[in-house]
């Protein structure tokens, strides 16, 4: 069990799949969980059950593609809680299907505001944050398609590639001040973003592009992302780390 006693920690995208996976461990390490989401009832109901384990954790509503929302959602946390030490930026959607020429603009525009601008404007307020705290790991959830591409999904791959080059100059910018900022690259996860959109045959050839023969779960994710945000991974920044079932050695 990682050991985050004494840390405070802000989850996005908390309140279902890898971001309530990840919530969950980090409570269980002993960390004071925000659990931030645009389903507020969803976040508070994790939030709930955390509390309820005997771990401390609150929810919060949050659309991160509006900057002022992220900046009450760090403010909500020092202020809850005293401080900001680590932070999983995990808010994203997948957007519409289409090739490029046929791609629509709202879709273009709705994908790139939540995840990519969402990331920076997370990255932005919780560095502050974390100066004042002394010092935190960051978390930036990308996706193996920020390293390959998929056809139709132009606006999610340009998002995904385009977090890496931030996660690695924000760590560049504040890894002498004690900040640490990393990207984890999951494959295709068992969550409601999956399952709620598609249908047996397709998940069945999405767990058939794996070299393991299966879609991964939130919990391995999550244990990737527990561990580099805890003080055993101290020398790990600026780095992207994949779980992929072996998806993009291929």
């Amino acid at each position: 069990m990682n050991d985050f006693n004494g840390k405070v920690a802000i989850v996005t995208g908390g309140a279902s799949g890898i971001g309530e996976a990840i919530a969950r461990d980090l409570a269980r390490g002993g960390a004071k969980v925000i659990v931030a989401d645009l389903n507020k009832e969803h976040a508070d109901k994790v939030a709930d059950e955390i509390r309820a384990a005997g771990g401390a954790a609150e929810g919060f509503a949050v659309n991160v593609a509006h900057a002022d929302e992220v900046e009450r959602m760090v403010a909500f946390a020092v202020d809850t809680y005293g401080a900001l030490h680590l932070a999983v930026n995990n808010a994203g959607i997948g957007g519409p299907i289409a090739p490029v020429a046929d791609y629509p603009l709202d879709g273009w525009k709705s994908v790139i505001d939540i995840n990519l601008n969402g990331v920076f404007f997370c990255v932005k307020y919780e560095i502050a944050a974390m100066l004042k705290s002394g010092g935190g790991a960051i978390v930036n959830m990308a996706s193996i398609l920020g390293s390959v591409g998929t056809p139709g999904s132009s606006a999610y791959v340009t998002a995904k590639h385009g977090l890496l080059g931030l996660t690695k100059a924000t760590a560049l910018e504040y890894a002498q001040q004690g900040i640490r900022v990393v990207a984890v690259g999951p494959g295709y996860i068992d969550t409601p973003l999956l399952s709620n959109n598609l249908d047996a045959a397709t998940l069945g050839m999405l767990a058939g592009l794996h070299p393991v023969g299966r879609i991964g779960r939130s919990e391995e994710v999550s244990a990737l992302t527990c561990f580099l945000l805890s003080d055993a991974a101290s020398f790990i920044t600026g780095s992207y780390h994949l779980v992929d079932g072996g998806y993009t050695a291929q």
